[in-house]
């Protein structure tokens, strides 16, 4: 097998997890897929390396969290800037994202780092408990605790708020 084709067997077995994983750790679906891609990318510029390393994944979970930060870090910049007043942030909706899920990503964001991360790993990543317990390295019963802590939270934030009525008076 070539090395290309090795990558995309890679890819294949590795990236939805991957993308679970970022996206856990960013609050952010869209830019978790760019940081795996761009891990990927960089799979591909030089796919011996790749082929070289015990573990891919492990390798490209590094070099996806190295992105995931370096973005992390350029953002800060960017929004002392906004804060500063020097430059205006984007407004508008981002093309792709419906209204939904830019509040499912906005309610997670709310959630604690650990009740987040089991909850992506399970609904997202779709992770049984046993596996996000290992994932995880916390038991069985504390992972069960953290979804139903997450589902209760996330069903307080996604409630959907009735219109407010115009009243002539």
């Amino acid at each position: 097998m070539d090395e290309r084709e090795y990558v995309r067997e890679v890819y294949a077995v590795s990236a939805g997890r991957l993308v679970a994983q970022m996206f856990a750790l960013t609050g952010d679906y869209a830019e978790a897929q760019d940081v795996v891609q761009e891990a990927f990318v960089r799979a591909l510029a030089r796919p011996s390396r790749l082929r070289q390393v015990d573990n891919p994944e492990a390798w490209l979970r590094t070099v996806a969290l190295n992105v995931a930060r370096s973005r992390h870090r350029r953002r800060v910049i960017f929004d002392r800037l906004v804060r500063t007043g020097r430059v205006d942030r984007p407004r508008g909706q981002v093309d792709g994202l419906s209204p939904d899920h830019v509040a499912l990503v906005t309610a997670l964001q709310r959630l604690s780092r650990d009740v987040r991360t089991t909850v992506v790993l399970h609904h997202i990543a779709d992770l049984p408990v046993a596996e996000v317990a290992r994932a995880l390295g916390c038991s069985v019963e504390a992972v069960k605790t953290r979804l139903v802590r997450g589902r209760r939270a996330l069903a307080e934030h996604l409630v959907d708020k009735p219109a407010p009525s115009s009243v002539d008076g």
